[in-house]
């Protein structure tokens, strides 16, 4: 599957710009999945059932997955997001950043192993650590540009030669590493007007931007400082408030419900902006 093509596709045939992540935590699980030996799965599992038809990409996170030892499972989820749900691109999110050779068995591990349409780095350590997961055309690269936690202003609000560190990443990664057009950049909710600016840098470069639901990222200031002129460009992520809307045994029917909430409201910011 060619990431940005199909997450194009995935925008204009689902009209969704909705990203569900899938933090799985065991502690907030249902009590009636209690003691099954592949809960981690199973419990995926359902919410993807149950929202596939809302997203343009779900978005598993690593390390909720190898904290309880189920890389395994993982897969069989990434497996059965292909299969049962063909053209929904899966996202693992990662954050993988370490010199050539390391970067190297980490493309492995995402593209080969997990067969994961896109992965997110961490550019910090420059180029020769990224050239890695370039290089699988077709595969999408998600570099972290500004980051939606409070202590990212630490290191990417610094001045470097008039400008700020996350717009010289934006620029760099617009300019000179995606070579092949399968690179997106991450920007945070909780930061519209920089979203504004690294849209304004990359053109129509596809904009991971985590921090609604749970993170409190304003739905509207974020559609409107980060579409692009067909009125997609974003990939909206909501982990949490998705997976846990109900803690009973209608957890998939709430996460249905939360999922269709959350891409209505994106949709309907959408539609005025177009008005």
């Amino acid at each position: 599957m060619d990431f940005v093509a199909a997450l194009r596709a995935a925008w204009r045939e689902r009209d969704s710009l909705l990203c569900v992540g899938l933090d799985p935590d065991p502690a907030r699980f249902p009590a009636a999945l209690a003691g099954r030996s592949r809960v981690v799965f199973e419990f995926c599992r359902e919410i993807v059932d149950a929202t596939a038809d809302l997203v343009c990409a779900f978005k598993p996170q690593i390390a909720y997955f190898a904290a309880q030892r189920a890389e395994d499972q993982l897969e069989a989820l990434i497996g059965h997001i292909h299969a049962r749900h063909p053209g929904v691109p899966v996202i693992l999110d990662a954050k993988r950043g370490d010199i050539g050779s390391t970067a190297g068995m980490y493309a492995e591990e995402a593209f080969a192993r997990y067969r994961a349409d896109a992965v997110t780095v961490n550019p910090y350590m420059g180029r020769d650590s990224v050239e890695p997961y370039l290089g699988w055309r077709g595969k999408g690269v998600i570099l972290l540009c500004r980051t939606s936690n409070p202590g990212g202003s630490d290191l990417q609000f610094l001045d470097v030669g008039g400008e700020r560190l996350y717009e010289h990443v934006a620029r760099l990664v617009a300019d000179e590493w995606n070579v092949n057009g399968n690179c997106a950049l991450v920007v945070g909710a909780t930061f519209p007007a920089e979203i504004a600016r690294v849209r304004a840098l990359v053109g129509d470069m596809p904009l991971l931007v985590p921090g609604i639901g749970a993170q409190g990222g304003n739905i509207a200031a974020t559609v409107m400082a980060g579409r692009t002129g067909d009125g997609a460009g974003l990939l909206l992520n909501s982990s949490r408030a998705i997976l846990y809307a109900s803690a009973g045994e209608d957890f998939a029917a709430a996460a249905r419900r939360a999922a269709a909430a959350t891409r209505d409201a994106i949709n309907a910011c959408r539609a005025r902006r177009e008005a």
